[in-house]
């Protein structure tokens, strides 16, 4: 079994339950870790063999572009879109942190963590 991350990724979207969250939108970074067998890739240096971490990222990119009130609802759509398309993994962690929240105070991020396996 092996890890692949693709850390870090940022983007802006609008997601929030208030309307001006809709509106204004704000900074959003995104870690992804997926769990599968890297072996036969170790070896081959096939990208067919791998999990590719460009898709990954088109994945994240689209479904952070798709406005929910909830983080714990994008996140659940990345997972599931992961387990969809890429038969190889075998276990999955999205982390969606939403930048500066709009909670009255003075609070850095906001992260939801979900994970899922096959």
């Amino acid at each position: 079994m092996g890890i692949i991350q693709v850390n870090n990724i940022k983007l802006y979207a609008f997601h929030g339950c208030l309307d001006e969250e809709a509106k204004i939108g704000s900074e959003y970074r995104v870690d992804v870790e997926v769990k599968a067998d890297l072996r036969k890739s170790a070896k081959s240096d096939e990208l067919a063999d791998t999990v590719d971490y460009v898709h990954l990222n088109h994945i994240v990119k689209e479904e952070m572009a798709i406005r929910s009130k909830l983080l714990e609802e994008v996140a659940q759509r990345i997972l599931n879109r992961v387990f969809k398309e890429i038969r190889k993994v075998k276990r999955a962690k999205v982390a969606v942190s939403k930048i500066n929240p709009p909670i009255g105070g003075n609070v850095e991020e906001v992260v939801i963590i979900l994970t899922k396996k096959r």
